[in-house]
């Protein structure tokens, strides 16, 4: 039995949809999966050995010209991988109109959520049979909700297995000596972001610990981000930029991780590392890291979560100081996640 996964981004989206993979391979053993999934992703399906053929697709490049990208011979190809095989049946985790299109390209019996339960419910028109599953479950347990309807078996819901086989994660594979804890300081929104000031004094508080801080980037804001929090601490190491396999490769040689509201954040968790993730203006009850050893430390502060993308607080301004350095507090909801108070918290998930 071949079936195919729609889940083309991002990283945490990607990642929530592993589990379903495993508890349907568990149950059964013929069944194979291809995944489409967006280029920039793709080494992490390949990571499943239940995943045969990962399928990539450029939506967010082709978008940037949508009549070009139609045209072109990329496309083209893309559609004629897609329609090579007929599948068993076509799973659209994503839930949206895009990924909704990719099911109708591609060639077998589409399965989707309902349009009471879908992020898009337009996307429903490109189905062939739907599946109601309650929105206010985590999206790992959705998901597995939903392959385990479509594909009709049971699954034990207290045992969570992403199934990546770290053998098949390309690079090195590490092993440290040193005391290492990656820290995840780079995400999408603005309001996501730990002040850097924080991030600074906690890599001073771990590097006395007897701990080598590695800091991975992305671009050149986090790059920029990076240099700040290794300023003057000859423990921290900037690491060169990495592929995701070659981040995979240092978070899971490392004790454990301290991350914002990020991708890599669920890469973490899925790697079964130590993961202490700091929230401000958003609520991992429904997409925070999810498994063993996960720690989600949620503001108290009066308007958190907010879920906005652009901070709306329009209070008095909160103040802190680093090193005898007044500097402002952005967004405010940060303040209840001091330095100290993280890395004691971290020390007592990694005695756990």
């Amino acid at each position: 039995m071949r079936v195919l996964i729609i889940k083309v981004s991002s990283l945490g989206d990607i990642i929530h949809t592993l589990p379903a993979v495993t508890d349907a391979h568990l149950a059964h053993k013929n069944l194979v999966f291809d995944w489409v999934v967006e280029e920039n992703f793709l080494e992490v399906p390949s990571w499943h050995p239940a995943v045969d053929k990962v399928i990539p697709v450029a939506i967010r490049r082709w978008r940037r010209n949508v009549v070009k990208a139609y045209f072109n011979h990329e496309f083209r190809a893309f559609k004629r991988t897609l329609q090579g095989i007929h599948y068993d049946l076509v799973i659209d985790a994503q839930g949206l109109i895009k990924s909704g299109l990719i099911s109708r390209l591609s060639r077998g019996l589409t399965i989707g959520l309902n349009n009471h339960t879908i992020r898009e419910p337009l996307a429903t028109l490109f189905y062939n049979k739907v599946y109601s599953v309650p929105r206010t479950e985590h999206a790992v347990d959705r998901i597995r909700q939903l392959f385990s309807r479509a594909l009709k078996y049971n699954y034990d819901t207290r045992v969570v297995d992403y199934g990546i086989d770290i053998n098949r994660i390309a690079g090195e594979h590490l092993v440290n000596e040193k005391k290492q804890v990656v820290f995840l300081h780079g995400t999408t929104w603005l309001t996501k972001h730990w002040p850097e000031q924080y991030w600074r004094h906690l890599a001073h508080i771990a590097t006395e610990s007897g701990y080598q801080v590695l800091l991975p980037w992305g671009n050149l804001e986090e790059r920029r981000r990076a240099e700040f929090i290794g300023k003057d601490n000859g423990l921290v190491t900037i690491l060169d930029k990495q592929t995701l396999s070659g981040l995979a490769q240092k978070i899971n040689a490392s004790c454990g991780v301290i991350a914002v509201d990020t991708g890599l954040g669920h890469l973490a968790a899925a790697l079964a590392k130590p993961t202490l993730s700091l929230y401000g203006p958003t609520n991992p009850g429904l997409s925070g890291t999810y498994g063993a050893k996960q720690l989600h430390l949620n503001s108290d502060f009066s308007c958190a979560p907010c879920v906005m993308k652009v901070c709306g607080y329009s209070g008095a301004g909160v103040n802190d100081d680093f090193k005898g350095q007044t500097f402002a507090v952005i967004p405010p909801c940060f303040s209840s996640h001091k330095p100290e108070n993280v890395w004691q918290r971290f020390e007592n998930l990694l005695q756990e």
